[in-house]
């Protein structure tokens, strides 16, 4: 049984003073003694399934019993955690530190109380203690369980292979799948058995710290990481989540992510009844409306999403405990709770002091025990994971936490309000001193707003900007392994706000360009098949047509154009052309079986009856086993690239042959896109392989043969992966060079892109819209300039060799504003979004590290026009043309000609967003063709299109069979839902797209596809976060 008399407290652990967890008390007032009289025991489950017996007095209030907790793990760091139970309605609510227990467990030996992690950080590297890591991966475990944290098939796995790794060592491969077959750890697990013995085989030599290390690094950039979900409605009663997370409030549809509210933008919480109330900052170029407002299912569920919505603002936002309000006289209005504590910036304070002492902890179903580390871990990104001394240890798991609901309290009082303002607790980061305002301890203190508050509401405290820069949760790895996308809108009043007004206009798609299909003509659609196998093998034909296509904008029509002029280099020729006839006869072969294998699954012999055909691994394992005689042309392919790109260095003539062929219609993407495409494709088949082998059982006929091809795709796409990393950022700094001017040798051995975006520099002449572009040992800024061929003219470049970044949005008073210094030029920027600033901070971070690893400085870049070095207001004169240069801007993409206008960084440009590499690595695994249904906003009628989805945009076409789309339609930007019932779109299997005033709705045939339609439109719908290592390996992980 756990004791709590002769033990310290967290708090004393930490150095408090003697009354600092009595929030209720003023400072130098002593807390009263503890309550003594009747014992109560209470059961304690904590992560690793275990359950301990505390005995505390009745009266005493919830912060004995934590302590209680706290002192038996000898857990220096918690107040991460916190303890969860089910009240008399069976509502899981979180343990009140100030109440006394006894008026909140009211039978405490029907009920176990759960030991869980409370407050996730942004960054894993926040928690200094080993223990407190293996708390928070034992935590992710069960998330993982029990289906909280969902994530893909690939992210799924490589958390597993960590936990094993940490529970049974280094890889043996027959030991492994033992301990798989004993263990659990997802929902069909079976699926992932080789691939989580792939990964477990990566980490040999990993002690189980590391592991935990590894595996919080994974799970913190999903999606669903540390998100408990609380039902709600929005206005239009459509069925959403709330939840809370460090940056703020987050809007859920299911899993997926539709909105976010950081603490910056929110002014005031509170809640009326059962409808919780979000009253945003003003703000000029928001579309939001003032208060947002959310009906959940009652009272108590709402107050019970509101104080937690408080205690994380205080632990993430504030500096320090919020000091207790005074006691009013005769009445008093709204709730006195708020968060009592100590605030997350207090903890890494003392922590990093060090001093507490080395204790060892036992991991259940572990071989190794850990020794906790003398030295604090580094919370820089790039530091190193604590080693342990390898003794024993062992770790269990199984079922834990529920998601915390509503709490109980008195109905007396119908409204409760949190105020957020600021003052001297509050972290002054990035606060901008207003007049009248008195700095305390260097804090900026903005004085109360004089405007009436809402009915019942009561002042708290307003959200200060964040003490640490942190990561922005808004853009990790979802439920489809994609980018989630932040500001994807439910409703009108949750539209998106963080980007300014774009003259970007959505492709024409006109109505006459294909036939309607009506409600009868859909009735009398022919019936397929249901199994989700159909629709697999189904995919594999509708891609495999559209590879066709791209192979023969090479075999053939470029072929041909090149016969007809004598610009190109006998030798080049006979480096491509030869090399993509025998894939493309080879395919043609492949995809008339697949297209026969099809018509006999969907009935139209008596074959199906017998189910012979039911099935398409023999048909892949026959062709993928083909595929590898002809591996000496897919090596060739990388070599014909850099080729075509060297020769047309050399050769004018070359070069505008090539521009011009990119122009016509059939050449929908950069020409040496295509090139690639071959390499592209053998991953698409391992994807498709390997979701026929998660679908099928392995006593299904068709699982050895879809297992055998997956075998033989696997052997062929590693072998090209080192080729394929290469060639893709080849390829993307090609592509970039024809979008610049002014630039000479942007290629060079050991260049690597990294991210480009549209931030608004900072000059004499205020904020101007500029294009970025980071390398990992340079960054330019660009103006679109007013050529006939739509390029960015190069302004300036900053080598990152001893460049320092930092957050400036208090020295200049520019919202999301960063200051680049650089060693002979500082330049400040601002991002449309804190998002978007998060990103480029984490991106430019990561390329400083980088270019202080490399040999020194970098070589000059520009041709002309040498950094001004200059502050913003001497600045003026030379960014003189950028008046002009933004007034040209203000264009839609369909005027521009001849250079190609809807390229990547014209669509950034225009709708003031950014994408990494990264996110071109996922996009190249995304791809998906098919047909599908489509609607306007004010149309009745749906379309029959064909659709293919690549390359962050859609091109439609009238049927497959057409050479070249009527329209495209650039996504990034886009917000992906799904329709709300207002809409009166009374179909299955639609989504929505829509970007300020342009709306569509898309139609799928079935569950499947839908779901991968969402699946691939949600990753460029919203660039991925970081471009960490890990996540850009994972990117990769064939």
């Amino acid at each position: 049984m756990g004791e709590i008399e002769q033990k310290p407290t967290p708090a004393s652990r930490l150095g408090a003073p003697e009354n600092s967890g009595i929030s209720t008390l003023e400072r130098g007032q002593k807390p009263p003694p503890t309550p003594s009289g009747k014992l109560m025991t209470v059961k304690i489950q904590m992560l690793d399934d275990t359950q301990e017996a505390f005995e505390v007095p009745q009266r005493a209030p919830g912060k004995v019993l934590f302590d209680a907790v706290c002192n038996h793990l000898n857990l220096v760091e918690g107040d991460y955690f916190g303890l969860e139970f089910p009240d008399h309605r069976k509502i899981v609510v979180w343990l009140d530190l100030l109440k006394p227990i006894v008026k909140q467990i009211r039978r405490p030996k029907h009920v176990v109380v759960k030991f869980v992690v409370k407050f996730f950080p942004p960054d894993h590297t926040q928690l200094q203690e080993e223990l407190t890591r293996y708390l928070f991966a034992l935590q992710v475990k069960q998330d993982l369980a029990q289906g909280r944290l969902t994530c893909n098939d690939t992210s799924a796995a490589l958390l597993i292979s960590h936990i094993v790794q940490s529970e049974i060592g280094d890889f043996d491969e027959a030991l492994d799948r033992e301990h798989l077959a004993k263990n659990k750890y997802v929902p069909q697990q079976d699926a992932l058995e080789d691939k989580i013995v792939e990964f477990h085989h990566s980490h040999i030599g990993q002690t189980p710290a590391e592991s935990d290390f590894q595996l919080l690094e994974v799970a913190r950039r999903l999606e669903m990481y540390g998100i408990r979900l609380h039902p709600a409605k929005d206005r239009e009663g459509t069925k959403i989540n709330l939840a809370v997370a460090n940056t703020g409030i987050l809007v859920f549809q299911g899993f997926t992510k539709i909105n976010a509210f950081n603490w910056a933008k929110v002014r005031k919480l509170s809640f009326k009844r059962k409808r919780f109330l979000i009253k945003l900052r003003p703000d000029v170029n928001s579309s939001y409306q003032d208060t947002l407002e959310f009906l959940m299912a009652g009272r108590d569920f709402c107050k019970s999403f509101w104080k937690i919505c408080v205690e994380h603002h205080a632990f993430f936002r504030l500096f320090e405990e919020p000091k207790p309000k005074p006691k009013p006289v005769l009445f008093s209005r709204g709730s006195s709770f708020r968060f009592s504590g100590r605030t997350q910036k207090q903890v890494l304070d003392y922590v990093k002091e060090g001093g507490h002492k080395k204790v060892q902890f036992e991991r259940k179903h572990s071989k190794i025990h850990s020794t906790r580390s003398l030295v604090s871990q580094p919370t820089a990104r790039n530091s190193e994971v604590p080693k342990q001394s390898p003794q024993s240890a062992s770790l269990t798991f199984r079922e834990g936490t529920e998601s915390p609901g509503g709490q109980s309290c008195q109905q007396a009082k119908e409204t409760q309000v949190c105020t957020l303002e600021s003052g001297s607790h509050q972290s002054p980061a990035l606060s901008k001193s207003s007049p009248g305002s008195k700095a305390v301890d260097g804090a900026a203190v903005v004085p109360p707003e004089e405007e009436d508050e809402e009915e019942g509401g009561k002042d708290g405290v307003r959200p200060s900007n964040p003490q640490p820069p942190q990561p922005s949760t808004e853009l990790s790895i979802n439920s489809q392994g994609g980018a989630a996308p932040a500001n994807v809108t439910l409703s009108p009043n949750l539209s998106p706000d963080n980007k300014q007004a774009s003259p970007l206009i959505s492709p024409l798609l006109n109505d006459q360009a294909c036939p309607r299909t009506d409600d009868e003509e859909e009735g009398r659609r022919k019936r397929f098949p249901t199994d989700k196998a159909y629709y697999i093998a189904k995919e594999i034909s509708t891609t495999e047509r559209t590879y066709l296509k791209d192979l023969e904008v090479i075999a053939s029509w470029f072929q041909s154009t090149v016969s007809k002029e004598d610009s190109m280099p006998e030798a080049l020729k006979t480096l491509i052309f030869p090399n993509f006839e025998p894939l493309h006869k080879f395919h043609t072969n492949f995809l008339k079986e697949i297209e026969q294998r099809l018509a006999l699954w969907e009935g139209r012999s008596n074959a199906h009856i017998r189910g012979d055909y039911q099935r398409i691994g023999d048909v892949m394992l026959k062709n993928i086993q083909g595929m590898k005689h002809l591996a000496a042309h897919l090596w060739k392919h990388s070599e014909a690239l850099e080729a075509l790109e060297t020769s047309i260095k050399g050769s004018r003539r070359l070069e505008h042959f090539c521009r011009d062929f990119e122009l016509q219609k059939v050449c929908y993407l950069p020409l040496n896109t295509f090139l690639l495409r071959p390499l592209h494709r053998l991953m698409h088949y391992k994807q498709v392989l390997e979701r026929l082998c998660k679908h099928h059982p392995p006593s299904h006929a068709d699982f050895r043969d879809c297992r055998a091809a997956l075998a033989e795709i696997t052997e062929m796409v590693a072998q090209l992966h080192g080729t394929m990393i290469k060639m893709e950022n080849f390829q993307k700094l090609h592509e970039l060079k024809k979008d610049l001017i002014g630039i000479d040798n942007l290629v060079i051995p050991g260049r690597e892109f990294i991210r480009l975006g549209s931030l608004s520099k900072l000059s004499g002449k205020g904020l101007q819209q500029r294009m970025f572009f980071l390398f990992n040992d340079v960054l330019l800024y660009t103006s679109r300039g007013l050529t006939a061929s739509n390029q960015f003219k190069v302004h300036g470049q900053l080598p990152l060799y001893g460049m320092t970044i930092e957050e400036s949005e208090e020295e200049w008073g520019v919202p999301h504003c960063l200051t680049l210094r650089g060693q002979r030029q500082s330049i400040i920027v601002a991002a449309s979004s804190r998002s978007e600033m998060e990103k480029w901070m984490e991106d430019i971070q990561m390329a400083i590290d980088l270019a202080e690893k490399s040999n020194g400085p970098t070589p000059e870049l520009l041709a002309s026009s040498p950094p001004d070095n200059k502050s913003p207001d001497e600045a003026a004169a030379a960014d003189q043309e950028s008046e002009d240069d933004l007034s040209a801007s203000r264009t839609s993409l369909e005027r521009q000609a001849p250079h190609r206008g809807n390229t990547m960084v014209h669509v950034c440009w225009h709708r003031s967003t950014s994408v990494s590499m990264v996110d071109f690595s996922i996009a190249v695994e995304n791809q998906l063709s098919g047909n599908l249904l489509r609607k306007f906003k004010n149309s009745n009628g749906w379309q029959k299109l064909w659709v293919v989805f690549t390359n962050f945009c859609l091109f439609f076409y009238k049927s497959h069979q057409d050479s070249h789309p009527l329209a495209s339609l650039p996504l990034l930007g886009y917000s992906l839902t799904i329709p709300s019932e207002s809409e009166n779109i009374h179909k299955d299997y639609v989504f929505k797209l829509h970007f300020k005033s342009h709306v569509y709705y898309f139609r799928a045939e079935s569950e499947y596809t839908f779901e991968r339609w969402m699946e691939v439109i949600r990753s460029a719908t919203s660039s991925a976060s970081r471009a960490h290592i890990l996540s850009h390996k994972e990117s990769h992980l064939y």
